[in-house]
């Protein structure tokens, strides 16, 4: 008796510990919808799967995929529901079906896979696209959408339909009726052709052009027209992007060639080294990143400072260790910084490296601005483009409201009267050419987020920068401004037919036939000296 009463006292301990996890499994919902899925009866197998979608159980996509990859198994004493995390060798890791918990190890003798013939895998495929666009994300239910183009079948229908009818954003709701249409278009529905027009999707062109190609002359000429329309919105976008381009282009030179408008504007000196400053800009850019690894977003904002100072004592270095000393000999000057130009190339060839350097753009430089589906924006560019203006606006500020920029314009406008209203002229010159300076090393930061940085980067824009500022006008801000932005723009309009030197040729050619015409540029300088 006394060990009877041992075993049942042992086997109700057992019960007891046994019935909260069989509880658990019982009164979790998901039990029964998997429960479900386990029939021999294909139909009842898709019903199951219909009844997870509605659920809304946010495990349901992780179960339907482990079902459309065979992975979805049962145990076969337990009854226990997992899913195979890899099926090779004997022992397969499993999870838990309900909780996704590590469930150890089982032997593919111990499992019975839950089955799918072709049809449950196309209702599982069109499943797992409906879940998809069921998410409280509308940046989900968008791609999701955009996904499905050109990727619509039969058994699909009726579900987006359903979706579409309680969809709340408008371009969700626009793509998957696209995404319908294309469908019923490839069934041969001339009148699916109505909500895909003026669409600049790759994938509705493609349903269009091989509707152009239908025998049924209705459908190919309706399809041909909605493509001519296509095609017309097509070239607007192009064109905005060349002059989005040409544009950025033009900001890049503005950059370059503003710190040469205001020294060559107050001392008449042609500066052969100022690409070389555009250069140690962007070598600034570099090092600091070299400094703060992993961190290119601050490395590139305290590069802004960085680059203007380091650009700004070389411009300092070079006025009074050359120029200073062959002020009103241009000729002597021009060879003497093109020497300098030689030596900094150098000096950087030897102490850093003759290789090119690539500088690592921020997470938040990278990618572009969609604007439509025939027109993005590279935000690099847009990114420098707003720079430009930020310091062609900080400049004008300064030659505007700030005695600097009253004594620059005294000197640029009639040294000699400047001279003898008590204006330094020698420090006006040396402040001068430190701002230009410095202007030019905030043109290499900006030029280290669009290409690599080496030792010839700034010989690629010294003659582009010359020719904004004769074209602008010497010394004019403005001018620069303008000229710059229009030369961009020209160079972009003109190289896809013309090619890349051709182009730049022609430009140049186009410089030399307006100097004739007006020698002091599109906004001319004022003043006694200037009009000499």
């Amino acid at each position: 008796m006394r060990m009877l009463s041992r075993f049942l006292s042992g086997l109700l301990f057992c019960l007891c510990v046994g019935l909260p996890a069989v509880s658990q499994a019982q009164e979790d919902p998901g039990q029964p919808l998997l429960e479900a899925l386990d029939t021999r009866a294909y139909a009842d197998k898709a019903e199951a799967i219909e009844a997870i979608i509605e659920s809304g159980d946010p495990r349901s996509r992780r179960w339907l995929e482990a079902l459309l990859g065979g992975k979805l198994q049962r145990h076969k004493e337990t009854k226990q529901f997992v899913i195979v995390l890899e099926n090779r060798g004997r022992s397969w890791p499993v999870v838990d079906a309900l909780s996704f918990e590590d469930a150890g190890e089982m032997s593919r003798r111990e499992l019975d896979r839950i089955g799918i013939n072709n049809a449950l895998r196309g209702q599982l495929q069109g499943a797992l696209a409906v879940l998809d666009l069921r998410a409280d994300s509308v940046d989900e239910r968008r791609e999701a959408a955009r996904a499905l183009l050109g990727d619509v079948d039969a058994p699909l229908v009726a579900p987006l339909e359903a979706v579409i009818d309680n969809e709340a954003n408008a371009e969700v709701r626009r793509l998957l009726n696209q995404a319908l249409a294309i469908y019923r278009l490839e069934q041969g529905e001339v009148a699916a052709i109505d909500e895909l027009e003026g669409s600049l999707n790759p994938e509705v062109r493609a349903a269009l052009n091989s509707a152009a190609r239908s025998d049924d002359p209705v459908l190919a000429e309706s399809a041909s027209t909605a493509l001519a329309g296509i095609e017309q919105k097509l070239k607007l976008n192009r064109g905005l992007e060349t002059l989005y381009f040409g544009l950025s282009l033009g900001s890049v030179l503005v950059l370059a060639a503003i710190g040469l408008a205001i020294t060559f504007g107050v001392m008449g000196v042609i500066n052969m080294a100022h690409g070389e400053l555009i250069m140690l800009g962007a070598y600034t850019t570099w090092a600091m990143q070299q400094l703060l690894p992993g961190q290119p977003g601050l490395a590139l904002v305290l590069s802004i400072p960085a680059g203007f100072l380091v650009a700004a004592l070389a411009g300092i270095a070079i006025e009074r260790g050359v120029i200073q000393f062959l002020k009103g000999r241009p000729l002597e000057t021009l060879l003497a910084t093109f020497g300098v130009s030689l030596i900094l190339q150098q000096l950087v060839r030897t102490l850093i490296s003759p290789q090119n350097r690539t500088v690592v753009s921020p997470e938040w430089l990278s990618g572009s601005l969609m604007i439509n589906e025939g027109l993005s924006l590279t935000l690099n560019r847009l990114y420098v483009l707003g720079f430009a203006l930020v310091v062609f606006a900080a400049l004008m500020l300064v030659m505007r409201r700030t005695r600097l920029g009253l004594e620059v314009r005294a000197v640029t406008q009639n040294r000699a009267m400047a001279r003898s209203m008590g204006i330094r002229a020698t420090r006006v010159d040396i402040m001068t050419f430190a701002l230009g300076s410095g202007v030019a090393g905030l043109a290499g930061v900006a030029l280290s987020q669009l290409t690599n940085v080496g030792p010839n980067l700034g010989q690629n824009y010294i003659i582009d920068s010359f020719m904004v500022v004769v074209f602008g006008g010497v010394g004019n801000l403005w001018g620069t401004l303008v000229a710059g932005m229009s030369l961009g723009v020209i160079n972009q309009v003109l190289e896809p037919w013309a090619g890349a030197v051709l182009a730049k040729i022609i430009v140049l050619v186009f410089i030399i036939l307006f100097i004739q015409k007006r020698p002091r540029g599109l906004f001319p300088q004022k003043g006694r000296a200037a009009e000499g």
